[in-house]
């Protein structure tokens, strides 16, 4: 296998397109994508399964996975969360922390950090910890946690300055 760094970049990539996660309810999901992050429900396709061995071809799961359902949300005319639903018989339940390996978070941005968290709370969510300045090369950020219904991790982020590292190349 060549060296990645002697292979170069994937020729044409230009951005992300779309964040696939996997949740234990599609509707609480739907519920909070749409009602808390203000997300656009677009569409819904499944279920999906197959009896040969497509799904561990394609997808990296067992044969016998059942894809439930899946929906297509849009937030601000741009990202696209494409969220499925899944049967299968060794699924995991509890989602990852950070620290384990797979751990990840969306973070999204918002003009106004404390109202956006505060919106948080009454919607009921857990909110980890106050908001958090912070330092050196993202100076004039804020950001803070929180977790979905489901556990996954999400943060807000906000910059309305923008950040050391940005200020300092354009000036």
């Amino acid at each position: 296998m060549t060296s990645p760094a002697a292979a170069g970049p994937v020729p044409g990539l230009t951005g992300l397109d779309h964040i696939g996660l996997t949740v234990p309810d599609l509707d609480q999901a739907r519920d909070f994508l749409v009602d808390v992050l203000g997300c656009e429900y677009m569409y819904t396709l499944g279920p999906y399964l197959d009896d040969g061995s497509w799904m561990s071809e394609h997808l990296n799961v067992a044969d016998d996975t059942v894809m439930r359902r899946l929906h297509f949300f849009r937030l601000g005319g741009r990202a696209v969360f494409e969220v499925f639903e899944y049967e299968a018989a060794d699924q995991r339940r509890e989602p990852p922390r950070n620290s384990d390996v797979g751990g990840h978070h969306v973070a999204l941005y918002v003009d106004d950090l404390d109202a956006a968290v505060a919106q948080l709370h009454r919607h009921g969510l857990r909110v980890l910890g106050e908001p958090t300045t912070s330092r050196g090369p993202s100076l004039g950020q804020r950001w803070v946690y929180f977790l979905s219904p489901w556990g996954m991790q999400f943060e807000l982020v906000s910059y309305p300055h923008g950040k050391a590292f940005d200020n300092e190349a354009a000036g």
